[in-house]
């Protein structure tokens, strides 16, 4: 049987090879300390499993990245704290036929510590959940996709009992819905995931409150980052501090829980340090990074009403903050910031499994992984 599934897993990444294209990988880091310029560009080839630096672009401490739908535009939090080192958002042009990235400007986000950006379909709206500050901020884009000055400024309120990580709220991400008709932020902080009407024509309140306001989360949880499946079914709820995963299924801005279970499964700490989650393209596995307690990729099998079925555990590098899934599905590819590289993993298309390729890209403090095709 095992030497069957080897069999399988070759047979899979030769498949693989043959058929992917060429993409730039978008790589946002942690500047603080001097090591790093700002925004990293390579040029992957899955291919062949190699890797080249075409770039970078000066940045201070651009921890999430978002990309225009048409991949004219990027965008960076400045994970910046108080003062003159404040909170950023910065908008750069982006060349594809040169891999470059060109800073057009910056605007604050009226908030300490910015970790979280989307940005609509359209390209014409921006939030930012500002993780200190305790609040998030709706922006506007001009056509040259340069960003104008905060149009909307919400806090949130309350607490929760962790009270080393929840003195106040932490919002932590601000998502779109799939049909772009509401905006969901999870707040780390009190224990909330908050749920918005999206306007994006509406030049001042782009966002409304919708009624309940939010859904409460079992306390203690630190709700973190909320992915949606593919055929817009389900919702999946990391939260950093329990280490557990929330499933829903989902129907025009309304979630209904189906199913809790573990990511992080040590049993020791109360911040397990759970920290990204996503899904592949086709809506087959969904995985989920742990941190602090365990260094870790965790990968689930998506049964058909939508709950998980954990299918294996994979080490990574240090702190494994931020992963993304390749366009294709095919790759996973793990920033693991305090070990100062990405990690590059096939994902085996029947079974879910991580395959180590051993090739990995040497990067200072990589927190946030983007990637657009080449042509």
């Amino acid at each position: 049987m095992k030497k069957l599934l080897v069999a399988l897993l070759l047979l899979s990444v030769s498949f693989v090879n043959a058929q992917n294209p060429i993409y730039y990988l978008l790589v946002g880091t942690y500047t603080t300390g001097g090591k790093s310029d700002g925004i990293y560009i390579y040029k992957f080839n899955p291919n062949r499993n190699e890797s080249a630096l075409i770039g970078s672009a000066k940045s201070e401490n651009p921890s999430f990245l978002a990309i225009s739908k048409d991949q004219k535009f990027v965008y960076a939090v400045n994970e910046n704290h108080g003062g003159d080192k404040g909170g950023d958002l910065s908008a750069f042009a982006l060349d594809k036929k040169k891999g470059a990235l060109t800073f057009l400007n910056k605007q604050s986000t009226g908030g300490d510590d910015p970790c979280f950006v989307a940005i609509d379909s359209a390209g014409k709206n921006l939030v930012v959940a500002n993780y200190s500050g305790g609040n998030m901020s709706a922006f506007k884009t001009n056509a040259d996709g340069s960003v104008l000055p905060y149009a909307q400024l919400i806090a949130h309120d309350g607490y929760g009992v962790n009270v080393k990580r929840q003195e106040m709220p932490h919002v932590h991400c601000t998502v779109f819905s799939p049909d772009q008709k509401y905006l969901f932020a999870a707040d780390l902080g009190n224990d909330r995931l908050y749920r918005y009407t999206f306007s994006p024509d509406d030049a001042t309140t782009p966002l409304k409150p919708m009624d309940p306001a939010y859904y409460e989360i079992p306390d203690g949880s630190g709700p973190r980052h909320i992915v949606f499946s593919p055929d817009k079914r389900f919702a999946y709820l990391i939260n950093e501090l329990s280490g557990n995963i929330i499933a829903y299924s989902y129907n025009n801005g309304q979630l209904t829980q189906i199913q809790t279970l573990p990511s992080d499964i040590t049993k020791t700490k109360e911040d397990k340090g759970s920290a990204e989650i996503d899904i592949t393209p086709n809506g087959k596995f969904l995985y989920t990074s742990n941190r602090v307690t365990s260094n870790e990729i965790v990968a689930f099998k998506v049964n058909s009403d939508g709950t998980l079925l954990e299918v294996g555990r994979t080490p990574t590098g240090i702190h494994p903050r931020h992963f993304m899934i390749d366009p294709t599905g095919h790759f996973l590819l793990v920033a693991n910031r305090d070990s100062n590289n990405i990690q590059i993993f096939t994902i085996n298309k029947n079974y879910g499994i991580l395959e180590d390729t051993h090739v990995t890209i040497e990067v200072p403090s990589p927190v946030c992984l983007k990637m657009v095709p080449v042509n």
